[in-house]
């Protein structure tokens, strides 16, 4: 038994239609395979921004122990190592000096607290994440004052993850 044939008007709505949902599959199958990749990148930068998050909390609590290679910690020891504030000082060693220098007594480093930090995440040409930049907020309280008179200022941090986690490796303080 011949089949009638399809009538023309029919044809172009059900065409239409397979051609809508062909589509609808293949624009959702790609979004639900980069889902599980975009739940580790999600997982990921929240844990580097933890991980600064904790540098920065270990280094305010030796901070207020007088704890100044504590504070360093934080710090890449490398001879790269640049901190920016009055003057320029390159390498881990002259800014360790530096801090031993201008905060020699416990009433003269105080307690220093953090506030307003932003913390960016840089993706790097391989979509990978290995360097960070975070700014904010310091304030010092304290009874005395050596070489070093600021109580406030803000700053601006450049970090690198690297074998040793997250180290500072620039930071412009003022």
């Amino acid at each position: 038994m011949k089949q009638p044939p399809l009538h023309r008007s029919l044809l172009k709505p059900v065409l239409l239609y397979v051609l809508l949902t062909l589509t609808g599959i293949f624009v959702m199958l790609p979004a639900s395979a980069a889902a599980p990749a975009n739940d580790t990148a999600t997982q990921s930068a929240h844990a580097d921004i933890t991980a600064i998050r904790a540098a920065i909390t270990a280094q305010a609590a030796a901070w207020n122990r007088a704890d100044i290679p504590g504070f360093m910690q934080a710090y890449e020891d490398s001879p790269e190592t640049t901190f920016i504030g009055l003057t320029l000082r390159k390498g881990y060693g002259p800014i360790l000096e530096r801090y031993q220098k201008n905060y020699s007594t416990k009433e003269q480093m105080g307690t220093l607290s953090f506030n307003d930090l932003d913390v960016r995440l840089l993706v790097n040409s391989c979509g990978k994440v290995d360097l960070a930049i975070v700014t904010g907020h310091f304030h010092l309280q304290r009874t005395a004052q050596g070489e070093s008179k600021k109580d406030d200022g803000i700053f601006s941090l450049v970090w690198r993850k690297g074998p040793h986690g997250w180290k500072i490796i620039l930071d412009h303080t003022s």
